[in-house]
């Protein structure tokens, strides 16, 4: 039975956006399906910052998607309409004019091991087509993605085929979900350390259990779930006090912030928010992650 729950946005940008959260096992590795149909920006590219996850994307429209990496903005990576986004340790920038008819999967942390057949570890800071991982059916499945209309049935397509492709281990190292759970709680700079202690593993045990189910090593993991925390910040308040965030997140001090700011976004902290004070000035719309950029 499929069951899904749309959210629609709807703003000058005339652009389209439900959800759809699985059940029940495939909800223990997926935080949710998502469907951005007749999307349309004035903003040629936008910038993806790393959040420590897996993402699969299938382009609607066309059998291609471009990938810009971040220290390389006038090089792209041409992919297929149907592709594996990895962990990344750094930001990297999509072609808007690639995603007007785009949909995807946003997994869980840890959560696309039990669907790659490969060490999560493998796809770090890496792009992959789909097919190199699951064979000629993903353009079956791309290619009933883009025939069908009915967002309910899109989602159920994708649900079926994710279901059918789930290995056989279906639970995490218990290593791995309680370090999962304490990076989402811990903000102090020993964490991966008392994690360890906690689970009863040597550190180099521990990192290489959370490398092959997680695809990025605890301690990179732990700062971009701080830095995901301080964007998070940003976006809340007009004004940020950065040199209390940094305190209240574990950083050593303000400058230290703003070094990992900078290299997981390639903005400073300040240029970030007052780049999000244009865009919503001007009603843009803000995919979750994303930042438009005006070249």
């Amino acid at each position: 039975m499929c069951w899904f729950e749309p959210r629609f946005l709807a703003s000058n940008l005339e652009m389209l956006f439900q959800t759809y959260r699985p059940v029940p096992p495939l909800s223990d590795f997926i935080e949710n399906f998502w469907l951005y149909d007749g999307y349309a920006s004035p903003h040629l590219r936008e910038c993806i910052f790393p959040s420590g996850t897996f993402e699969l994307v299938f382009n609607l429209r066309d059998d291609e998607l471009r990938i810009y990496k971040g220290e390389q903005a006038n090089r792209c990576a041409r992919l297929s309409g149907a592709i594996v986004s990895g962990p990344y340790s750094g930001f990297f920038v999509t072609d808007r004019a690639e995603e007007t008819s785009v949909m995807g999967v946003h997994f869980k942390p840890g959560g696309a091991f039990p669907f790659l057949g490969l060490s999560a570890a493998e796809f770090a800071d890496t792009h992959v087509d789909l097919e190199d991982i699951w064979g000629r059916h993903s353009g079956e499945i791309h290619d009933q993605l883009a025939v069908e209309q009915s967002p309910g049935r899109r989602f159920q397509i994708l649900e079926n085929a994710l279901v059918s492709r789930m290995g056989k281990s279906l639970e995490h190292h218990p290593a791995v979900s309680l370090a999962l759970d304490g990076f989402r709680h811990d903000t102090s700079r020993a964490v991966v350390r008392k994690m360890a202690q906690e689970a009863g593993l040597s550190n180099r045990r521990l990192i290489d259990v959370f490398n092959f189910e997680v695809g990025v090593k605890p301690k990179l993991f732990a700062r971009i779930q701080r830095f995901q925390r301080v964007r998070r910040v940003a976006q809340r308040f007009p004004a940020v006090d950065w040199g209390q965030v940094s305190l209240e997140q574990g950083y050593f001090d303000q400058s230290h912030l703003i070094r990992d700011f900078l290299a997981f976004s390639g903005l400073t902290p300040e240029d970030y928010l007052l780049r999000l004070r244009a865009l919503r000035k001007q009603g843009s719309h803000i995919k979750f992650n994303h930042l438009p950029l005006d070249q």
